[in-house]
């Protein structure tokens, strides 16, 4: 085997973990709610891949000779955020949890930020990002002021009009941001929020986003792949998330769909090592919004599209996709949420229906990565090769 296709639906949960209570997520169950609140998944082609085989999924049908290998991960870190769910599954246990801020950030990283951008800000406070543009987007735009809020994940995120802060100066004010967020206050990501309208009502967020993520801590699978003289392609906001470490191209997305377009581009070159792709629509468009009938549709568009990903594979390809949290879009909460998440694996050299059962990390992938394409250990996680390959 030579390349792994690895595609992460972001927030695509199945299931609330045992301390799922410590979160405040008892009932999340991102798939099996959205499912039954539609009336059912029209999602095929992952049924054949053996998702609805998985140990504990719900609302999802089970056949009897599912294509792929397939499980259940549990998360061993403290958290349900991006940065803590792709960081493990790479290889990095996060016994900390980064900090969070239900009341806002304090007085004295708000005024060191104030001083190093040379200019007052809006709002500090937690906020669904679409609620503030409409509460203070119309001051952002008199005043020119950044908004600046939080939520339940441990972010600083910073929104701006794209004709009142130009999309490079928020880039560099973000920039400032993960400068001063260090120590206690080091927070997963500061992320720009860049957005266009003209009052509220109309304020759209465009896909400019750019995420700041703290640095690894320490090697990853990624940089295990990297160091072998193989490619480590970052599709979407991968490259944000490890803030570049192990990445050896990288290319942002606007949408789930043009994340597939991009992936397939890349699984037609002659590469080797790891396409590491992330589909971002169903956790920041739609789970975080509550908009159960869009994750739904977005699951049966991302299934349709799955089968040009199937065609498109080499014979010595292995494609392997799975969450990195919940965020189920019919509970009252709009945050992540603390689930199991499902994984699947396909290609011409692995075993068919192999059920891997629960695991417990997310780490078990990237360990199995690098078995799979010979690298050096990492330092958390335990391979599942032997049992998936032929």
């Amino acid at each position: 085997m030579k390349r792994i296709i690895w595609i992460i639906l972001d927030s695509v949960g199945m299931g609330e973990m045992p301390d799922a209570d410590k979160f405040g997520d008892v009932g999340s169950n991102t798939i099996a709610n959205v499912s039954k609140k539609v009336g059912g998944l029209n999602i095929p082609n992952l049924v054949q891949l053996g998702l609805g085989n998985i140990e504990g999924m719900k609302e999802i049908e089970k056949i009897d000779n599912p294509l792929g290998c397939y499980g259940r991960f549990a998360e061993m870190s403290n958290g349900k955020d991006t940065v803590t769910g792709h960081w493990e599954m790479a290889g990095i246990y996060s016994k900390k949890p980064f900090p969070t801020y239900p009341n806002g950030f304090p007085k004295e990283i708000i005024d060191a930020f104030e001083k190093a951008i040379g200019t007052k800000i809006l709002g500090n406070k937690p906020a669904s990002g679409t609620v503030i543009l409409d509460e203070l987007g119309e001051e952002h735009i008199k005043t020119g002021y950044p908004i600046v809020y939080t939520s339940a994940d441990s972010v600083f995120q910073i929104a701006a009009h794209e004709e009142i802060i130009p999309i490079e100066r928020l880039y560099e004010i973000c920039s400032i941001a993960r400068k001063i967020l260090t120590g206690d206050h080091a927070v997963a990501r500061v992320i720009a929020r860049p957005f266009i309208g003209k009052k509220a009502g109309e304020f759209t967020r465009t896909p400019n986003r750019r995420d700041y993520a703290i640095k690894p801590p320490h090697d990853t699978i990624l940089d295990k792949v990297k160091a072998k003289g193989l490619d480590v392609i970052a599709v979407g906001k991968i490259e944000d998330i490890f803030s570049g470490r192990g990445i050896t191209e990288a290319i942002h997305t606007t949408d789930n769909m043009d994340g597939v377009d991009k992936t397939i581009e890349y699984m037609k070159q002659n590469n080797e090592g790891i396409i590491f792709t992330n589909l971002v629509d169903f956790d920041m468009k739609w789970g975080h919004r509550n908009n159960y009938r869009a994750y739904a549709k977005g699951l049966e568009d991302f299934d349709k599209r799955l089968l040009e990903i199937l065609n498109t594979m080499k014979d010595t390809d292995v494609l392997m996709i799975n969450a990195d949290h919940g965020c189920d879009p019919t509970t009252p909460s709009t945050d992540h949420s603390r689930e199991y998440v499902p994984f699947i694996a396909y290609g011409k050299g692995l075993k068919q229906n192999i059920d891997l059962k629960t695991r417990k990390s997310f780490a078990d992938i990237g360990q199995t990565i690098g078995e799979i394409l010979g690298t050096e250990k990492i330092k958390h996680g335990i391979s599942f090769a032997k049992d998936i390959l032929r």
